[in-house]
């Protein structure tokens, strides 16, 4: 029974209490508290591919994810009355999890959406895996600050890793120890 109970608690995490006194007294939840984190399907994957045009230079197309879909990646999006507000990424073998993207539409941003994201793909790997790593641009300012305020610590750089407007762009590599 514990198992079916996981593999539902994988297809949608969700409160329902909070839902029900949004509507008794709207007042007392916030749009943070009735959003919801869930496992992605390709029909999110043209609010999936807006996003992912609107903040980058050179955007993952549908086939990358799809071949995620493919190899049992995590893929979670975070949504609230029924839009896809971001969506994220985790991959984990051999005890070692990476996060391959978190990405929040830029609208949406500044509202804890990448953090709740990235507290998700944490808790997901926690007993799975020792260590979650990630790559980050060093232009990407806040996503480091959020990284680096989750406790994740800067263990390396990969030269000319991303590509960029002229030429190449290095990125910071970051881990965080997990303690189950």
């Amino acid at each position: 029974m514990r198992g079916l109970m996981d593999k539902i608690k994988k297809i949608v995490v969700y409160d329902a209490d909070n839902e029900f006194y949004a509507k008794i007294f709207p007042d007392s939840v916030t749009k943070k508290d009735l959003m919801r984190i869930r496992t992605m399907t390709h029909a999110d994957l043209p609010s999936v591919l807006s996003i992912e045009q609107q903040n980058y230079d050179f955007p993952w197309e549908e086939d990358i994810f799809t071949d995620c879909f493919k190899a049992g990646y995590d893929c979670y999006v975070c949504e609230y009355d029924n839009k896809v507000l971001g969506y994220c990424l985790l991959s984990m073998a051999v005890g070692e999890a990476h996060i391959l993207n978190i990405s929040v539409d830029q609208n949406e941003q500044g509202q804890g959406i990448g953090r709740r994201m990235l507290e998700h793909l944490i808790d997901t790997a926690k007993g799975k895996a020792e260590t979650i790593f990630l790559e980050v641009r060093p232009s990407n300012v806040g996503a480091i600050a959020l990284y680096q305020n989750t406790g994740f610590n800067e263990i390396g750089i990969r030269k000319a890793y991303y590509p960029a407007l002229n030429g190449r762009e290095d990125a910071i590599m970051l881990a965080l120890e997990l303690f189950n």
